[in-house]
Order: structure tokens, then sequence, then C-alpha cells
């Protein structure tokens, strides 16, 4: 507490001591450098601790505008690598609709080439059993109902066909 009670009893703080003190450290250090944005200037007869506290402030605020306008810099970017990134995944569905498109073409042709195939095989077995009934016919000898007779039975569809090519 001591240290508190001994700034209550200073008469005042010199403001001569204090703005040299500021011009010194202004002087020596890079904040020097940086100019004041356009967008402010200094009020004719501000006292000269008011415009360097005034430029301190403004050159801080002025820093953090410049990092926010990088990071819009960069989330620009990211925004950009995002589009890249979407289009190739717009690329990437529609292979894969090209793809399972195919696959359901191939399985609709294997599909109409399983039936084809059970409806020729159906096809022979009836063509089997015709020509061992006519075959059990002939080797027995002549029906005795002539009605038997007259109606033997042909083979039809995709196993005529097949024999038919077999014959020529």
């Amino acid at each position: 507490m001591a240290s508190i009670e001994q700034l209550h009893r200073r008469e005042g703080v010199n403001l001569v001591q204090l703005e040299a003190d500021i011009a010194s450290v202004r002087t020596g250090s890079s904040i020097a450098s940086i100019a004041l944005p356009d967008y402010v200037e200094h009020t004719a007869g501000v006292t000269r601790v008011g415009a360097l506290s005034a430029e301190a402030v403004i050159r801080d605020y002025e820093s953090a505008a410049k990092e926010i306008e990088a990071m819009g810099t960069e989330l620009i970017d990211a925004a950009q690598k995002c589009e890249a990134l979407t289009a190739q995944v717009h690329d990437a569905i529609a292979f894969m609709r090209e793809t399972a498109a195919g696959y359901r073409e191939e399985g609709r042709k294997i599909f109409k080439r399983i039936e084809e195939c059970a409806l020729f095989t159906e096809d022979v077995r009836k063509t089997c059993e015709q020509i061992k009934r006519r075959m059990a016919e002939v080797s027995v000898g002549e029906s005795p109902e002539p009605e038997l007779a007259e109606q033997e039975p042909e083979p039809n569809g995709i196993a005529v066909r097949a024999l038919l090519s077999e014959i020529h």
C-alpha cells in the first residue's frame, strides 16, 4: 500500500516530460514507420499526448483490420478449394450413377438370358418327351386307335429352331 500512497502524494504529472518520453519511444520504434490510415486525421488543437495516443489506438485497429482482411483472403482460398472439391464430388457421383446404370443393364441382359435358357430347356424337355412317345409308339406298332396315330405331337418353339438348324 505504500506505493499507492506515494502516487497520491505526488503533486501532479509532468506532461512535458511524458510527451518527451512518448516522442522518444515513437521515433525509435517500428510503429513510427506505419503511416496513419487515410480515413483518419488529427484534429486541430489536440495535445501531443492525445494525438500520440490516438495514433497508437488507430494503428492497433488498422493492424487488426488488415489481419481480418487476410483471414478473408484465406477464406476465399478455402472456398475455392471447396468449390474444386465439390466439382470433383459431382464428377464422382456422375461416374457412380453411370456405373450403377451399367450394372442394371448387365443384370437385365443376364436376367433375360437366363429366362431364355429356361424356356429353351423347357422346349427341349417337351421335345424329348414327344420323341420318346413317338419312339414308343413306333416300336410297339401302329396304334389301335386311328385318332391317336393321326395326332402326332410336333415340337415347337426354340427346340424346333434348334432341330431345324441341325438338319440343314
